[in-house]
């Protein structure tokens, strides 16, 4: 039943390396860095924030673990995420537009879809929150009806992300430390076992 969470969960991680950019680059123009740099600095606890949500689920998923367990780690972790893409939202907005052309339509179009997502990783905690940890079968249809819901979530739109991490932007956050993918290891309290 939770194996297809965890599945879920691995395919959101595209809608967030959306904005980790992964082109590279000679751009000269310090202004479209400085920008990037006020982004991506705030960018690096979220994206460690997201990681270590996802980690919890997929540990408590892979543990067999009792219902209220899977629902109360579950819950805390969709929080967790809603939090990260909410607080990712307002870096966007508080750097104000890329000084590029059409910046402004591209930050306010990322900022719409990164609060669209912390309010639906917010529905996904309401949801788990709702499902009855006493009937087994139950929890288990709710909890794959949840990972669909998830599995949705993680292809949507991201398109408005790949956008501005697409030219000039995405050449400077990707240059920028803030805005590099976190390593496995740099995850906290997780561990191989």
């Amino acid at each position: 039943m939770n194996k297809k969470l965890v599945a879920a969960l691995s395919g959101g991680a595209a809608l967030l390396m959306a904005l980790t950019g992964c082109s590279s680059g000679d751009d000269s123009d310090n202004k479209v860095n400085d920008w990037a740099k006020q982004v991506c600095d705030q960018v690096q606890p979220q994206l460690k924030k997201i990681a270590a949500a996802n980690v919890s689920i997929q540990q408590v998923t892979s543990d067999s673990s009792k219902p209220a367990d899977v629902q109360k780690t579950d819950s805390a972790a969709f929080q967790s995420i809603s939090d990260a893409y909410k607080a990712l939202g307002s870096a966007v907005n508080g750097a104000g537009a890329p000084p590029v052309k059409d910046g402004a339509t591209t930050q306010q179009e990322a900022v719409k879809e990164l609060n669209a997502t912390s309010a639906a990783y917010a529905g996904l905690k309401q949801k788990v929150d709702a499902l009855d940890t006493k009937d087994q079968a139950r929890f288990a249809d709710g909890l794959t009806g949840i990972a669909d819901e998830l599995d949705k979530l993680s292809k949507s739109g991201d398109d408005a992300l790949q956008r501005l991490q697409s030219g000039e932007v995405g050449k400077a956050m990707a240059k920028q430390p803030g805005c590099q993918k976190p390593s496995p290891s740099a995850s906290d309290g997780a561990s191989a076992s």
